[in-house]
């Protein structure tokens, strides 16, 4: 008899609705945003300070990262980017498990964030001690943990992935015959469970931007865009990822605009990514994938919330003042630095273009 595994439960709706309450930044005008951007960039260079940001974060964060020799990529690569960077001060705008990800992996530097309330969904949904409960129970499976997850999380994991990774750690993990317990995007891990073939029993979280891309509505809009070609990041919902052309994280689908010859793409992941694709494919278009419908209550759907709260302002006040700095217990980032490091020394030794998974 095959036994009865009691999943996690996680109140996806409540943290749902703390993403519409999320204040948004203050609209400005364009003579304020041009001093403020120059000042930003001053105190760059004032405070020995590299800027990262996520592909998701305003288009003119990840310009200013461009312009002042910051960097600008998903989590993975930022993680990279920060650890070898000599900066003495990392300034990560992205959400909080970015920087504490940063901070783990360089516990010698400063590290701040324009906010400090800049929450993931996917973080929130998977509280340490829960988690921590629930690996107790499956004490023969290995722990794998998205990077959307809290120090503590990952101090409690055997490995973190990115989704640029997930799939091929995974599937060396199952090559080995390992069981997996993973955490926490239950989307991300069904679509990994599917492409290795392996054992895994799913935490069950899931993103607030992209569990509301709407299946049947992008099968209407593919078909008033014939030519376009679907790019889907896996924490989409199953239907929606059956219709992907190319399955990807943040950079896998940035390449995939690039290198693939349609005019047109519908893209079903954070609208921040329209700045880095339209750049890498100046002369393509590019369409949001729809999240209107039943089930859609978030009111920033297309772009995150939270990531909506990083801006010009409090870039620059967490430089002035040295607010939002992140701090991590050092027994906690020691145990999850063992996770980290194995992340990176597993990409590092592939040394492979990340292309994403195809389905055409």
């Amino acid at each position: 008899m095959t036994p009865i595994i009691e999943l996690p439960m996680v109140d996806n709706e409540s943290i749902r609705h703390q993403a519409e309450i999320v204040p948004l930044p203050d609209h400005l005008a364009d003579s304020e945003r041009k001093t403020l951007y120059e000042k930003a960039k001053r105190l760059l260079k004032e405070h020995d300070a590299v800027l990262v940001a996520h592909y998701y974060t305003d288009a003119d964060l990840q310009r200013l990262a461009d312009e002042t020799g910051g960097y600008v990529s998903d989590s993975l690569d930022m993680a990279r980017f920060s650890h070898e960077h000599p900066a003495s001060t990392l300034l990560v705008a992205g959400v909080r498990f970015m920087g504490e990800t940063a901070k783990i992996l360089n516990p010698e530097k400063r590290v701040l964030m324009p906010t400090l309330q800049a929450e993931c969904s996917l973080d929130l949904g998977c509280p340490a001690e829960a988690f921590s409960r629930f690996c107790d129970t499956h004490p023969e499976r290995t722990v794998v943990v998205y990077a959307n997850t809290s120090a503590e999380v990952k101090a409690r994991a055997d490995w973190v992935v990115t989704s640029s990774i997930a799939a091929d750690v995974v599937a060396h993990l199952h090559a080995q015959g390992k069981k997996i317990l993973w955490a926490p995007d239950k989307y991300l891990g069904d679509y990994v469970r599917k492409v290795t073939g392996a054992d895994m029993l799913l935490w069950q979280g899931s993103c607030v931007v992209h569990e509301q891309f709407k299946a049947r509505a992008l099968a209407e809009l593919k078909a008033s865009h014939p030519q376009a070609a679907i790019l889907v990041h896996p924490e989409s919902p199953a239907d929606v990822i059956a219709q992907a052309d190319v399955v990807g994280s943040t950079t896998a689908l940035i390449n995939a605009a690039q290198r693939l010859p349609n005019p047109e793409f519908i893209v079903a992941t954070d609208n921040g990514i329209f700045y880095k694709m339209q750049q890498a494919a100046p002369h393509k278009h590019f369409i949001e994938a729809p999240n209107a419908g039943i089930g859609a209550t978030c009111h920033s759907c297309g772009h995150c919330p939270w990531m909506a709260m990083n801006s010009l302002t409090t870039l620059i006040d967490a430089l002035e003042n040295g607010n939002h700095e992140i701090h991590v217990d050092e027994q906690i980032r020691q145990r999850a630095m063992i996770s980290v490091q194995r992340m990176l020394d597993f990409a590092a030794q592939r040394k492979k273009p990340v292309l994403g998974h195809g389905n055409a």
